[in-house]
């Protein structure tokens, strides 16, 4: 219970700082730990501790105007990682779905899907479970910031979908994941 409310209120505190208008979205991708990229990132992900950050424009332009495939722009980032039997987004992807839900604000035509991923431990059962609360709390951040209920598809694959096949604490961090696609893609 204590989550929900723990949920409640920062999505309320970030719901009120989204009136600021802005069109950049900086991100300072820490991944795991400090000095180290994000899980599973091979490179796709850039920043770090020393490494400052991506900066992209929501509606940016970059190959052909299109901000979804900028390798540039923060658009192009797609996965949110998640603590250990956690549905609770973590503060250094706070940015990447605020800029998700902006774009979707802006072009109400676009639709997404958010998959919910787990790592192999605990039941097939409570990892389908688990995994639909993180693409659910995902999508109730980006329709509290301006997107809307319709344009956000949800859904869990529990462990079936693995990042990383490894079976050590790397793995599963890979593994702890939403994926965000866009229709068309």
């Amino acid at each position: 219970m204590r989550n929900y409310l723990w949920i409640a209120l920062i999505v309320a505190a970030l719901a009120g700082c989204s009136s600021t208008p802005t069109t950049e979205a900086p991100v300072d991708d820490r991944g795991a730990g400090a000095g180290s990229a994000a899980p599973g990132s091979s490179g796709a992900q850039t920043g770090g501790a020393g490494g400052g950050g991506v900066t992209g424009s929501a509606t940016g332009s970059g190959l052909g105007g299109n901000p979804l495939r900028d390798p540039n722009n923060v658009l192009s980032k797609r996965s949110v990682y998640f603590d250990y039997d956690s549905f609770v987004v973590k503060e250094e992807y706070r940015p990447l779905v605020e800029a998700h839900a902006r774009y979707l604000q802006q072009n109400r035509n676009a639709r997404m899907t958010v998959q919910g991923n787990t790592d192999e431990r605990g039941s097939r059962e409570y990892n389908i479970a688990l995994g639909q609360k993180r693409a659910d709390s995902v999508k109730r951040m980006m329709t509290l910031l301006g997107a809307t209920e319709n344009q956000i598809e949800t859904v869990s694959f529990g462990k079936e979908k693995p990042r990383n096949q490894g079976h050590d604490e790397s793995a599963w961090a890979e593994n702890r994941r939403d994926d965000i696609l866009y229709a068309g893609e």
